[in-house]
């Protein structure tokens, strides 16, 4: 079920895909992430899309049980992955919270792992939370705190849970609203080109993860993205009255494409490849 990610036109609604950020970057104004009076790119990013994401004390998140992998080098992906969990009703942030608590304390005590998995959790009410340690520090600096969601490929990707189970059921518009704003916020930092980088987890493993219904909604949650991208840059142009030089997109390893997805499983988060999680 995974798919070729370089020839459908579809996928590339900007450019070609080796310089759609730079396209996008002319289309709003001539500014992009390359630097800009000595500030790190993240750091423009980080302050001009950065959607509200409740940090770790806010959810009252347990110390990791070992010292997290950073790495200097940021994410090439972004894999979406569903928690396959209940389909609930509770929209609240203290909803939300009690998740992370939970998803935190399987990973920690059922699975054996340091911590929990993913980087990021987005509950059904749109909330976003901080989810393995360091996670929300690493992104601000362009970084990578290497988790556990994506099995042999922990050490690229960066990995966001959306709350809820979409094997036959839509995600609600406010976890996907919010899902948009998290993506192009990571996009804009890590300079990653939505149609490339957005990926689900069977696109890597063997897994019916993210659910049938929110994995078909990959294709238009990457054209959501870019035009958020574009609106972004918008806003930096007017904002900063500077001109940004573009750096060299990331090299894209080509996503699997013997893969098959599995009905119903979760898995796997970690492979032979990944080191301790």
């Amino acid at each position: 079920m995974a798919v070729e990610r370089t020839t459908d036109p579809d996928r590339h609604p900007l450019v070609d895909r080796r310089t759609l950020l730079r396209g996008t970057a002319l289309a709003a104004g001539g500014v992009l992430l390359g630097g800009m009076m000595g500030v790190a790119p993240a750091g423009v990013a980080s302050a001009a899309a950065k959607p509200k994401v409740y940090t770790r004390a806010d959810w009252s998140a347990r110390p990791p049980k070992n010292k997290i992998e950073l790495l200097s080098k940021g994410p090439t992906h972004i894999v979406v992955h569903h928690t396959a969990t209940g389909n609930t009703s509770d929209t609240s942030a203290a909803h939300a919270a009690s998740l992370s608590r939970s998803i935190q304390r399987y990973h920690m005590d059922s699975n054996g792992w340091s911590d929990t998995g993913q980087q990021l959790t987005i509950s059904r009410g749109g909330h976003i939370m901080e989810g393995r340690d360091l996670s929300l520090q690493a992104i601000g600096d362009g970084k990578h705190v290497v988790g556990a969601h994506t099995a042999n490929h922990n050490s690229h990707t960066i990995g966001i849970e959306n709350e809820g189970t979409y094997s036959s059921e839509t995600p609600p518009k406010a976890l996907m609203g919010s899902l948009v704003d998290t993506c192009a916020w990571l996009c804009l930092v890590y300079q990653l080109d939505p149609a490339e980088a957005i990926v689900g987890h069977r696109d890597y493993n063997s897994t019916s993860c993210p659910g049938d219904e929110l994995y078909s909604m990959l294709p238009q949650l990457r054209k959501d993205v870019a035009s958020s991208v574009r609106k972004q840059l918008t806003h930096l142009s007017q904002v900063t009255g500077a001109e940004l030089t573009l750096e060299e997109l990331p090299t894209y390893p080509r996503v699997p494409q013997a893969e098959r997805a599995v009905p119903y499983y979760h898995g796997p988060a970690v492979g032979d490849l990944d080191a301790s999680p």
